[in-house]
């Protein structure tokens, strides 16, 4: 997947990941069966990423929340598939980690980031969204709507929170801690970055 070819919405991370995951379900490449989407966030909805393309300098952005796409596959190195960043499109997992999400060390717990994965096919099933997230008091857009329709399924037309929430005990997936994130996507020959990062 080239970043030209993806269907892109500023402010839409959760919908430009739905439609990644369209995209290589219906090409086949990279194999739907080797992405996970990610969702960065907290109890708090305040987590930092750096190399965003929002972003001024080395300052970070701060999110209520992050959608990315990963692939995993047996035979090469972990990628990352981030719209809003300004690194290589897709980039290592290895180089996103140290440069994207860095550390938790330096940060007060209140913007530690937390990491709900989900096969990507359960996402494609189960994701719907209304953006009534995105509307103000007076029903304005806060930031305008992708062109195409709300993505829903036959029984729902909103859970996204279900998808930002970082309680294991609701939604579909698994959640992380950075750390257990770090350790679990990083490539085995990468265990030494992995234990420098958090």
């Amino acid at each position: 997947m080239r970043r030209e070819d993806c269907v892109y919405t500023s402010c839409y991370c959760e919908e430009n990941v739905w439609k990644l995951c369209e995209f290589a379900r219906g090409q086949k490449t990279p194999p739907l069966e080797e992405l996970l989407v990610v969702f960065i966030s907290n109890a708090s909805r305040t987590v930092p990423l750096w190399r965003q393309r929002s972003g001024y300098g080395d300052q970070p952005v701060v999110w209520d929340y992050h959608v990315i796409l990963l692939q995993v596959g047996l035979d090469s190195d972990p990628q990352v598939y981030d719209l809003d960043s300004d690194l290589s499109f897709p980039c290592s997992m290895e180089l996103y980690a140290s440069q994207a999400l860095r550390s938790d060390r330096s940060l007060r717990p209140a913007y530690h980031r937390r990491f709900r994965v989900i096969p990507a096919d359960s996402f494609l099933l189960n994701f719907a969204s209304d953006r009534s997230h995105m509307r103000n008091a007076d029903g304005s857009w806060k930031m305008p709507p992708p062109p195409y329709p709300p993505i829903h399924t036959a029984e729902c037309q909103m859970n996204l929170d279900d998808f930002i929430s970082m309680n294991p005990a609701v939604g579909w997936g698994q959640v992380f801690s950075l750390s257990h994130f770090l350790h679990s996507y990083l490539r085995k020959s990468s265990s030494s970055a992995a234990a420098a990062l958090p």
